[in-house]
This record gives structure tokens, sequence and C-alpha cells, in this order.
């Protein structure tokens, strides 16, 4: 009888672990994915930023092609893609949300995102130029703070699905903006602008990107300190918006679309912008979108060799 209590205990006790060696796993999968890729600081000329940033890619073949970019097998954003916005923090009547909402609207069918079109997945599907504006949400700082963990942008990102606010999307990319006053610990205008990678959340595939106000560092993020809307943070957070969303659509799960080096199409083209034209409050801009002036790095076109350009 004790032998048999013994063994009762025993096997009980394995069960246990089982079940919290499960939970834990599944509670992994909600945690942020350690792989990002990073839109590099202005001045930091590192091309080889995200060269480590590809996960599970060493043994596998790149296809590559005769544009300077190489397809690696994942998946690319087909059809119409949603952005949605999370702003984070104190935003109060910032000018942000108009002048980026307004970029999210009119973006897609642009001669600009049209770049993205020349990107296609292993079926030769190509990228669309289709993207909307999928709607926004309000988050104060209260619950997280002023600096961010990795795992906490998350956490903002998987709130809004939760409870709600925003739905869960395949098809979106969900952009946690954060005002002046917050920052990323891992890294915000030390080592990068923005970023994105996906997780996932509640058995969805989300992909989501961090872009900080450049205010906080103007030097480091921002390609000129007055901006053609008048805002130099949103502004300078259109041109980094810009860069994640293509880099995201092109290389959602960070294995389709990137060079030798790691650099996907924006970072191959990061902080340059072609030629530009001056306004009258001494910024410049080099595109115009829904009627508003924008400040917009170049992105790569995977056409006739490869180069950077403002449209295609």
């Amino acid at each position: 009888m004790k032998r048999f209590v013994g063994v009762l205990v025993i096997l009980t006790f394995l069960a246990s672990v089982c079940l919290l060696s499960v939970s834990f796993s599944q509670g992994q999968s909600e945690l942020a994915n350690q792989h990002k890729i990073v839109a590099r600081l202005r001045n930091d000329k590192d091309q080889d930023k995200n060269k480590d940033a590809h996960p599970g890619e060493a043994g596998k073949p790149a296809r590559p092609g005769s544009n300077g970019i190489s397809y690696h097998g994942g998946p690319v954003m087909l059809g119409t893609n949603h952005m949605y916005y999370i702003w984070y923090g104190n935003w109060g009547a910032n000018t942000a949300n108009t002048i980026l909402t307004a970029l999210a609207q009119n973006i897609g069918g642009s001669p600009y995102f049209n770049i993205n079109t020349t990107y296609y997945n292993g079926s030769n599907v190509h990228v669309s130029n289709s993207v909307s504006f999928g709607g926004s949400v309000n988050t104060g700082s209260g619950v997280y703070g002023t600096s961010l963990t990795d795992a906490e942008i998350q956490s903002i990102v998987r709130d809004a699905l939760v409870s709600g606010a925003l739905p869960y999307d395949t098809s979106g990319i969900y952009f946690v903006l954060t005002s002046a006053e917050v920052t990323a610990s891992s890294g915000f205008c030390t080592q990068y602008c923005g970023w994105h990678t996906y997780g996932t959340i509640n058995g969805f595939n989300i992909k989501y990107s961090f872009v900080g106000n450049p205010d906080r560092c103007p030097s480091a993020c921002e390609a000129q300190t007055t901006g053609p809307n008048g805002n130099a943070g949103a502004d300078g957070m259109a041109s980094i918006i810009a860069h994640e969303l293509e880099e995201t659509v092109t290389d959602p799960n960070l294995n389709a679309w990137y060079d030798t080096r790691g650099a996907e199409n924006a970072d191959k083209c990061a902080w340059t912008f072609g030629s530009t034209t001056a306004t009258g409050n001494g910024s410049v801009y080099n595109m115009t979108l829904g009627g508003r002036n924008y400040l917009i790095q170049q992105n790569w076109v995977n056409a006739s060799g490869g180069f950077c350009a403002k449209s295609f």
C-alpha cells in the first residue's frame, strides 16, 4: 500500500511538472519575439545592423536574384494590408494624430508604396499596392510607465486586441507610437529609431512595430528639426513608419526578403531621400500624400539591378 501511495505521489508530481511546462511554453508564445529588425540611427553607418536578426536561417539557402536583395522562402503580406495605430503616452493636443493618420490613409496606392510590388512570394505572387487605415486607440502610460521593455511593447499590442479596441488581423501591422516622454529600454535613441517583428497572440500571427517620437532625440532620429507639417517629431515619425511598413510587408516573419548583410528593403535606403523641395518654414519634403507634404526615406526597388527610389 505504501509503495502504491509513493508511486501515486510521484506520478502526480510528474503530471504537475508536465502541466506547468505546457503552461510555461504557451505563456512564452505570448512574450515578445527576441528577434526584431531595427531602423538604425541617422548617423549610424553600420550596414550589418540586422545581420543576426533573422532567426533560423543559417542553414537555409537563399534564392539570390540580380537586384541586390534575396528571397529566403518565407511569406510576404499579400492583398490589402491594414495599418493600426496605438497612441501610447501623453499625446494631448499634438498634431501628430492628424499628420500620421493622413499618412496611413493615403500611402496605399501611391507611387511610393508601389515599390513594394516588386517583391513576391514563392509562387511569384506579388505584393499589392494596397494599404488601408484600420483604426487607432489611445493608451496612457499608467500601466507600463515611460520606459518600455520589448515584452511590454507586445503587451500593449495584446491589450488592444484582447480588449476589443482593435481587431485580431493577420493582414494588419500594429504600430505602437510613443510620445516624447516615453522611451524603449532596449535602445530607442541609442541603438535604433524604430523596429518591427511578429508574435503569436492568442493563436494569431500578429505583426507589430515600435516607433518612438524623435523629439526625444532629434540628432539621432530626425532628418530635420523643422518638419513640412510644422511638427518635427511627427514628421520624423512619418519616415520611420514608412520604413517599418514596407519592411513588414516584404519580410513579415523575418524569413523572406533581405540581403547578405541582413538588410531589408528599407534598411538599404535608410536616411536617403532623393531630390527634395523647400517649404516656406525652412524644411524640405520629397513627396505629397493626401494633400500633405512629407520627407520620407527612399525604398529599395527589386528590379533593374536594384536601386533606391521614391517611386516605381
